[in-house]
């Protein structure tokens, strides 16, 4: 079965190393070529070109930014944190995406499987001693399993796309900003605020993010008592904050621990966003090193 997304998209922990010159680490020294065009010719994440795909992209974020209300986000938290859904493994969960093609995602057309590997790999060539980040790119987009039958088959712009906090005000930088008016929390003065209901500095684990795969599985390892180091749940969590770490919107809510993790993010986001490309991964011949990985950092068998 194919599923397809039809509408658009504090301190040093064991088991990493903590970037001291952040300006340093963002140079892809292993070989990694940067791509200047997505698989459509295009730049990347270039909502403006015209095309049929950018109307289905435009009309995705309308019907997201009108949905994604704070109440909307507590409710699925609550729902899907119980965890109660599916019990499988990691590379289980790899193979039930294998048919997934994200149209929500401008640049990518090829099943996710592809794209998490490709991920996995550019990062394992130029930082091989950071493991836990090798098994990071291949897990960050896991939770678009929501789209399966088996997970409720959610509609796809409480999936992918995106993400942002809920219960404050919408930032301008966010893609198609304009079809928030139509949100109710945009009218409610408890959350058109700057703060809304958060306090200056409260860390963005204290902070409700519109619901999509990226918390999903944030939640998932969590919950599953991973072992993986906090840069990793933060990348996970926040991959899809392109309002944080590409327009530096939503400063204001971090703690200390958040900036730290913010410079793996930003090294993260570059194999995340530029290694989508028409390479093809064996994936029988990379398994076994990330089976290995998945053993060292969960449990054979997650609740999802």
């Amino acid at each position: 079965m194919t599923i397809v997304i039809d509408q658009p998209e504090f301190g040093v922990e064991a088991g990493y190393n903590k970037v001291d010159n952040f300006e340093k680490e963002l140079v892809l020294d292993g070989g990694f070529m940067v791509q200047q065009t997505n698989s459509f010719g295009h730049t990347f994440r270039d909502y403006h070109v015209e095309s049929e795909r950018q109307n289905g992209v435009e009309n995705f974020y309308r019907i997201n930014h009108v949905n994604q209300t704070y109440d909307f986000v507590k409710r699925m938290r609550e729902e899907y944190g119980k965890l109660n859904k599916v019990e499988m493994s990691i590379w289980e969960c790899c193979e039930l995406l294998n048919d997934v093609v994200d149209e929500s995602d401008p640049d990518l057309d090829e099943p996710q499987i592809e794209h998490l590997l490709q991920t996995a790999e550019a990062i394992r060539k130029d930082y091989p001693d950071e493991d836990w980040l090798h098994l990071t790119g291949l897990i960050h987009d896991l939770g678009k399993v929501l789209l399966h039958p088996s997970f409720g088959e959610l509609p796809q712009w409480a999936v992918v796309g995106d993400t942002y906090p809920v219960g404050c005000a919408f930032d301008q930088s966010i893609v198609h900003h304009k079809y928030f008016e139509e949100n109710p929390d945009y009218h409610n003065p408890e959350y058109n605020k700057k703060y809304g209901v958060y306090l200056e500095g409260c860390g963005l684990d204290n902070v409700m993010m519109s619901w999509g795969h990226d918390d999903y599985m944030y939640l998932v390892a969590k919950e599953n008592k991973t072992t993986l180091p906090s840069p990793a749940l933060f990348i996970i969590r926040y991959h899809s904050f392109y309002a944080l770490h590409r327009s530096g919107a939503y400063k204001h809510l971090m703690n200390e621990e958040d900036v730290e993790n913010l410079k793996w993010l930003h090294i993260f986001n570059k194999y995340d966003l530029y290694s989508k490309s028409k390479v093809r991964i064996d994936v029988e011949k990379v398994k076994p090193y990330y089976l290995s990985l998945i053993e060292k950092y969960f449990p054979a068998k997650l609740r999802w």
